[in-house]
């Protein structure tokens, strides 16, 4: 009994640490849910953790699976896909490139501490990535291994995209963002991505989204709408406030998908991608 009610309590807490945030980035996400899930594995459970957040592709695709498949084989899933993510990326970066990123993904991250790691020498400029300022993970995370980190807030992204001066030869040579979900017609990824992928082409800078293919879904995503509470909290009686966390980027402003199933424009991965199960 005492076993079953710490089984509960644990899983309560990853709920509620996906619903507020604490754990973030789709494949942390779909992780977590998965240890949940495999704590009390039920219909009710499934139910549960898939309406902590709507949003997320890649939980309900791992959710499907943990009816069929053990844990351990869906987590080897994880690993092996950032390897072949990490191998990637490691040959589209080149030594004092400038990389632009925004908010926090486990895949760039991880991605770009391993070129680090196997010698690569480049900088990143992201964003603060308001208002829970997750890019402040992805700064820490990096700076950690050594990598030259510059942040910007969110509305000073297009000085950060261009040459802060003329004898400034460190411009943001290519930008890397993750994706919450790839659908048929592009990616949805946190607010301010689609700025930044608009901007970034009309400076011919190349944008790659670095997802895992699980996150493919044909099925319609909503836009989750957060607590306003996050933008203002108390704010006067009049003022309205709205709270987009996420939002399309149409495929025309993606140079490449990097995925564990190859480098590929959009189409080509779409076409590949609805091999993926997506029952």
């Amino acid at each position: 009994m005492q076993g079953n009610n710490l089984k509960k309590k644990r899983f309560n807490k990853i709920v509620e640490d996906i619903k507020k945030i604490r754990i973030q980035g789709a494949t942390n996400i779909a992780k977590a849910a998965l240890i949940a899930y495999f704590l009390i594995p039920s219909a009710k459970s499934k139910k549960i953790l898939l309406d902590s957040r709507p949003t997320e592709p890649m939980m309900w695709h791992v959710l499907q699976l943990a009816e069929k498949i053990p844990e351990k084989e869906i987590l080897m899933h994880f690993n092996g896909a950032q390897d072949k993510i990490n191998q990637f990326v490691l040959k589209k970066i080149k030594n004092k490139d400038t990389i632009f990123t925004h908010c926090h993904s486990t895949n760039v991250s991880k991605a770009l501490i391993y070129a680090h790691k196997k010698g690569k020498r480049f900088r990143v400029f992201n964003t603060e990535t308001r208002p829970l300022y997750q890019g402040r993970k992805t700064a820490k995370e990096l700076s950690k291994t050594g990598i030259k980190v510059t942040m910007f807030t969110d509305s000073a992204l297009a000085t950060a995209m261009e040459k802060e001066n003329k004898k400034d030869k460190e411009f943001v040579t290519k930008v890397l963002i993750g994706a919450d979900a790839l659908l048929p017609q592009g990616i949805i990824n946190k607010i301010g991505s689609r700025t930044i992928s608009e901007f970034a082409r009309m400076n011919k800078i190349p944008v790659y989204v670095i997802a895992d293919s699980w996150k493919f879904t044909k099925s319609k995503v909503p836009i989750e709408q957060r607590a306003l509470n996050e933008i203002w909290d108390k704010a006067p009686r009049n003022v309205k406030i709205r709270n987009p966390s996420f939002e399309f980027v149409p495929k025309k402003y993606i140079t490449k998908i990097i995925s564990e199933i190859g480098v590929m424009g959009y189409n080509n991965f779409i076409k590949k991608g609805k091999s993926v199960k997506d029952n």
